[in-house]
């Protein structure tokens, strides 16, 4: 690949990697500890991360088991999750956390396809939003004759196949899924 073209694969694939952190706080049948990435918990006057306070396992395929490493912190845990938007009542026995997932409703399985279909549009349009500015900034270079415009011709479409390689792992991602949430 051009190495002038190599920045505008690397934030391509930054638009990929975040619908994959999305999509991993999208919470379908299943327990996922990455429901809990964006969660802070106030530590010692620090919001920080949980899993760098607690250590979260899935003893079940719809619990996940919060084991804090300072008995202390089970209480900052628990209203963290509280005032978070998961929707889920955590447990609390005193030494940990159990979150349990309810099963979805099909109704509310449609609208997270629907929500995970919107994410996949967005990273397209970040997609396009990037080719755009390749495309824009190929066209000054031909401008200020640096290159001649055969090469910036294919230097463009070297940037659409980046594009339509970058669009279809967003749609397969989105569809694998939509297939995870729909599935039973």
């Amino acid at each position: 690949m051009d190495e002038r073209l190599q920045q505008y694969d690397n934030k391509m694939q930054k638009s990929l990697d975040n619908l994959q952190e999305e999509f991993g706080s999208i919470r379908a049948g299943r327990a996922n500890p990455h429901v809990l990435d964006k969660l802070r918990v106030d530590y010692y006057g620090t919001p920080t991360v949980l899993q760098q306070v607690a250590n979260v396992s899935v003893p079940e395929p719809r619990m996940l088991l919060i084991q804090p490493w300072e008995p202390s912190m089970v209480r900052e845990i628990e209203k963290a999750i509280q005032t978070s938007d998961l929707g889920i009542n955590p447990t609390n026995d005193g030494k940990s956390i159990r979150l349990t997932f309810p099963e979805l409703t099909e109704e509310r399985r449609k609208d997270l396809a629907k929500d995970v279909k919107k994410k996949g549009e967005n990273a397209k349009v970040a997609i396009r939003n990037i080719r755009r500015d390749a495309n824009d900034s190929l066209k000054k270079m031909s401008k200020s004759s640096d290159v001649s415009e055969d090469e910036v011709k294919q230097l463009e479409d070297e940037v659409q196949k980046l594009t339509d390689k970058y669009i279809s792992k967003v749609d397969k991602a989105v569809e694998e899924k939509t297939k995870e949430i729909l599935t039973v």
